[in-house]
């Protein structure tokens, strides 16, 4: 697998498993754009490891494996994979932390046993894994400001914990499926929820009331990730920002139709996809032509 040939393997699974964040991704400048198809392949290649309904294989095998030659790359061995030469490349080429990756291969190792949590607390210290590190290893592509990289770092992880607690409550049915439950066994009692309840027909009123509140913790993560947009530079906003309003819309349309998401897969209509990547569309090409825009001092 060449190292081109690994970049592109990586943006077709960004674009066939990633549409709403693949799209946003579409406005950055184009140098970009395959290292965050990078990160993602590799985050979606584990995680098909764990949650594919088709998968027939030994899971935990398959991730021991993922893991090891994960870690002989990180330690300069060469790897037959289609995915990690780009990743490995991507993480080498921003000085990605060890730690961020390990960490979120932690994290995907819990869902091969861990199959709910107590509380919030709980829930937080899964997502750090598996969401805020996206979050982290995504910075250093995305490019924070000269100066501003270490006050980016916590927005950026606040909004992989945002986007994540959007997925839990869009994919609840599905997850329950997995038999997985992600939402904190305790606010499920304050409700008055049992875990059955996630995975009938029809979604229960005490099932939208906790919904409801997990969504309000979900906006809280989106308020505290807004500051760290302006602390990136100008070519990476419209992207971000795209990205926010995107998945910002599923818990919109979660809120719309009730909370009802046991019925059917929240989605966002394509017609507010569009015009979403058409509202930021001008203003990546303004910034990219700005950052173009470099006096070089010849000697």
């Amino acid at each position: 697998m060449t190292l081109t040939a690994s970049y592109e393997r990586c943006r077709r699974l960004h674009a066939r498993y990633g549409r709403s964040y693949y799209l946003a991704t579409l406005l950055l400048p184009a140098w970009k754009r395959r290292h965050v198809h990078a990160l993602y392949g590799f985050a979606r290649y584990a995680d098909e490891i764990v949650d594919s309904f088709t998968m027939s294989a030994d899971r935990r095998a398959a991730l021991d494996d993922l893991c090891d030659r994960t870690a002989r790359g990180l330690a300069g061995e060469p790897v037959a994979d289609p995915v990690l030469p780009a990743f490995l490349h991507t993480v080498r080429s921003f000085g990605i932390t060890r730690a961020d990756v390990d960490s979120f291969l932690a994290a995907m190792r819990a869902d091969l046993s861990v199959t709910g949590y107590a509380t919030y607390d709980d829930l937080l210290g899964y997502m750090e894994g598996s969401a805020a590190v996206i979050g982290t290893m995504m910075l250093p592509v995305l490019e924070a400001l000269p100066g501003e990289e270490r006050a980016a770092r916590e927005p950026a992880r606040q909004l992989g914990l945002a986007f994540q607690l959007t997925n839990f409550l869009r994919d609840v049915a599905e997850d329950h499926a997995r038999g997985r439950v992600y939402l904190p066994a305790q606010d499920l009692a304050a409700f008055g929820v049992e875990p059955a309840d996630l995975g009938r027909p029809r979604t229960g009123r005490a099932v939208r009331e906790l919904l409801a509140f997990e969504a309000r913790r979900a906006r809280e993560h989106y308020r505290a990730a807004a500051p760290g947009i302006d602390l990136l530079v100008a070519s990476s906003r419209p992207c971000v920002r795209a990205a926010v309003e995107l998945y910002g819309g599923i818990l919109v349309e979660i809120e719309r139709g009730g909370f009802a998401v046991l019925e059917r897969r929240v989605r966002v209509p394509r017609r507010r996809k569009a015009a979403a990547f058409a509202r930021h569309l001008l203003a990546s090409a303004e910034a990219g032509r700005h950052e173009r825009r470099v006096r070089v001092e010849l000697p």
